[in-house]
């Protein structure tokens, strides 16, 4: 079995100084690699009944859409304002310095439909919450959150509480 944490690579000072990024190109380029992840991500879920696959701009589409064609549920991305064609919902959350917001169509998920939410990593909870409240807004329930990495120094995982949060490496 191959050791996933080998396939991330770390970059000093990006996006900004001070800042250590977990990069998960080398982890996307080799087929077995990215084949182990993608398993272990189903196991995560552990036979649990998924209807909707949701992943986060934009490094949760990698996975997010693999996860849903295996788990035969449906994908839903949820982007930034303004790259959605359609009509969409809108949750704005803090960031460190200022607020951003994240966008899902208003016909996504239906009441109901049985949710994972899928990112590359669970830093700050901030983005993950805020995907959190979309899915609720339209009727979702969430069955579970997981990342391939977490940063469990940002203590992001006390924002989502209320649900079933995981992930294959922690930092």
């Amino acid at each position: 079995m191959l050791d996933l944490e080998d396939y991330i690579r770390i970059i000093p000072d990006f996006p900004k100084s001070g800042v250590i990024f977990k990069d998960i190109t080398p982890l996307l380029a080799d087929k077995d690699a990215s084949a182990q992840c993608l398993t272990q991500l189903i196991d995560l879920v552990n036979g649990q009944k998924v209807d909707k696959v949701v992943g986060i701009e934009s490094r949760g589409f990698f996975f997010g859409m693999l996860l849903a064609q295996k788990l035969e549920a449906g994908f839903v991305p949820v982007r930034k304002p303004g790259k959605l064609p359609y009509n969409t919902l809108l949750e704005p959350y803090k960031l460190e310095y200022g607020m951003d917001a994240l966008e899902i169509h208003d016909d996504a998920i239906s009441k109901g439909e049985r949710v994972l939410i899928h990112d590359d990593v669970l830093a700050t909870g901030g983005t993950a919450k805020a995907v959190c409240n979309l899915v609720e807004k339209l009727g979702g329930e969430i069955v579970q959150c997981n990342f391939i990495m977490e940063l469990s120094f940002l203590d992001g995982r006390e924002k989502l509480k209320r649900f079933e949060a995981k992930s294959l490496l922690q930092y």
